[in-house]
């Protein structure tokens, strides 16, 4: 449940003498906030019943080994000019507004940048990293229950094409900002199927042709963002 998950960030938090909470000082005033996920079991994919499936989202468990911190919110405009010094969101240009037109392997160039930048450790989620975080504990389709609506997340419904500032929605119970919609979030794994059995810090295929992105984004409606 989303109760015992906060309880079980701040518990293990303290066990490890970490802060829920950080950030990341990129200069000129510009930070990274970064948030505390425990390590935990959880059921990855989606059950056959749940609206909106696709066929490869079999049902499996997983456990995840090891607490990671993950940013708060996408990835902005002004964290990645500050990094790399160009801004690629050339039809938006706002710095509070999330990056996009960015490729896995530009983002590949960001956080080496970034690792150089700082004390290092950065990197892409993998996907069942990324799946637990959005899940903050809940087993629905989405982190607010079965169903989504505008006052949740920044999906398309006909009337918005455009990206919304970061933190403009309600986080999820781990804190974490825009799982669902605003852009398209890039993970770490090559796409290919879900195992059918449980398996433990999965990293993907070890090959393949295209990386995974979740979360859906302002542009695909909100099945998307499941």
């Amino acid at each position: 449940t989303e109760t015992k998950a906060k309880e079980v960030q701040k518990s293990v938090a303290k066990s490890l003498q970490k802060e829920v909470e950080e950030k990341e000082d990129l200069g000129k005033g510009i930070k990274i906030d970064l948030v505390f996920i425990p390590e935990g079991k959880f059921r990855m994919g989606s059950p056959a019943s749940e609206k909106g499936r696709n066929n490869n989202e079999t049902q499996h468990e997983v456990i995840l080994t090891k607490p990671y911190y993950m940013g708060k919110h996408e990835v902005t405009q002004e964290q990645w000019e500050i990094v790399m010094g160009d801004n690629k969101s050339e039809k938006t240009n706002k710095s509070r507004l999330p990056v996009t037109d960015v490729s896995w392997n530009d983002c590949q160039e960001f956080i080496k940048k970034l690792n150089a930048k700082t004390n290092g450790g950065y990197r892409l989620p993998t996907e069942a990293e990324w799946e637990y975080a959005c899940r903050a504990g809940t087993i629905s389709a989405y982190s607010y229950g079965d169903s989504i609506t505008k006052n949740d997340a920044n999906y398309y419904d006909g009337s918005n094409t455009n990206t919304k500032e970061v933190g403009s929605f309600k986080p999820n119970a781990f804190g974490l900002c825009d799982m669902h919609g605003n852009v398209w979030e890039w993970c770490e794994d090559w796409f290919g199927a879900y195992p059918e059995k449980l398996v433990t810090d999965p990293k993907g295929l070890a090959q393949g042709e295209s990386r995974v992105l979740r979360g859906g984004s302002f542009f695909v409606n909100g099945s998307a963002a499941r």
